[in-house]
């Protein structure tokens, strides 16, 4: 039998067919300027009994070590651990942050520790991928669930193991950042040649108008401007974000097969095509019917299948699309004729095959 789906059919509408105007602050990144991903290995304290059992050994030896450099000779063996959970630390440096700045970290367990909640990490340094310590991190542990509940029955929600220490980190060694220089490169955050030209374009309208031209793009991803001497580098960089430049982006379709979930814009055209569709349904029903012997016979009771096979085929539904026809006009269209999410996904697959679908189809 058929599964009915919903689909939800997202129309991106814009003032332009194949432009939408954006700032460039939300196109481009500046080349050097960047956030680095710091990870650290520490423990959280402070659980009640949800920490780690015996079974994760790393726990009880992180433990005893850090009590012996505090003073303490206690063997790993001879302490439960079940207060304590050794979770991993991660956190996000932003470009240009400097010593004393206060960052947001994640810890998550590492062993079989089955909440964080009501914990403490204690002070664990993060470390950056060359080896050096950027920040440490201290603080009481914020988890978006629970776990309640004893023995055999009892209910978690969402994931009670992953929390956050907000602003629980302190910054100690300066981002490896690239300063802003003489020539600034413009990463785009989507690769496009014609975005690219455009950025170049508005660029040099703004600031280089009569004059030589001051910024040209490299290729798809990277567009080097040259600062004008009468700007200080960051100011002119502050003067790009506001800039205003016209976009282009492919057309493109995005297909999501497990929920039935159909996303195009508004400028997908298609090419004159007929469309037909029917559905051909297989139904197989069976049923168990008990067979009693006469009395006082030497039959036995036998439980007898009944099989029953239904077959039933749709008439072919069928569309005409005309020149310039656009998605907006096809999904009217399929609906009218009563299509379901997975007639719609399988017409599109068909018409890009065809060539008919003027737009990068990608399914997820």
């Amino acid at each position: 039998m058929n599964c009915l789906v919903c689909m939800i059919a997202i129309l991106i509408s814009t003032p332009q067919p194949s432009a939408s105007a954006a700032r460039l602050k939300e196109l481009v990144t500046f080349e050097g300027m960047r956030d680095n991903q710091l990870i650290g290995y520490g423990l959280v304290v402070g659980l009640a009994a949800t920490g780690d059992r015996k079974q994760t050994v790393f726990s009880a030896q992180s433990l005893a070590s850090m009590l012996e450099r505090m003073g303490v000779s206690v063997s790993p063996t001879a302490m439960r651990v079940n207060n304590t959970a050794a979770v991993m630390v991660t956190a996000t440096l932003p470009a240009f942050a400097q010593p004393g700045t206060h960052i947001d970290v994640t810890a998550a367990a590492i062993g079989d520790a089955a909440s964080l909640q009501g914990g403490l990490l204690l002070l664990t340094s993060i470390r950056g991928a060359d080896g050096h310590v950027y920040a440490v991190a201290q603080g009481a542990v914020v988890i978006n669930g629970f776990v309640a509940g004893r023995g055999g029955s009892g209910a978690t929600v969402n994931h009670p193991t992953v929390g956050r220490v907000p602003s629980g980190a302190i910054v100690e060694r300066a981002a490896p950042s690239v300063a802003p220089g003489p020539v600034v490169k413009l990463q785009l955050r989507q690769a496009d040649f014609s975005t690219a030209a455009r950025v170049a374009a508005a660029v040099n309208l703004k600031f280089a108008a009569g004059a030589e031209r001051i910024a040209r793009a490299e290729n798809s991803a990277l567009v080097s401007v040259a600062v004008p001497k009468q700007y200080a580098p960051t100011e002119f960089l502050a003067e790009l974000e506001r800039l205003t430049v016209e976009t282009d982006r492919p057309a493109r379709v995005v297909v999501n097969e497990r929920t039935g979930t159909i996303v195009m814009g508004k400028e997908v055209h298609i090419s004159p095509v007929a469309i037909m569709h029917g559905n051909l349904t297989v139904e197989v029903q069976t049923s168990y019917v008990v067979s009693q012997p006469a009395p006082l016979s030497q039959g036995q009771t036998e439980v007898i299948p009944q099989v029953a096979v239904a077959v039933k085929e749709e008439k072919a539904r069928n569309i005409v699309l005309k020149q310039e026809a656009t998605v907006e006009e096809l999904v009217r269209a399929l609906s009218s004729i009563g299509s379901t999410p997975r007639d719609v996904i399988a017409i599109l697959q068909a018409l890009r095959r065809a060539g008919a679908l003027e737009a990068e189809l990608e399914v997820i």
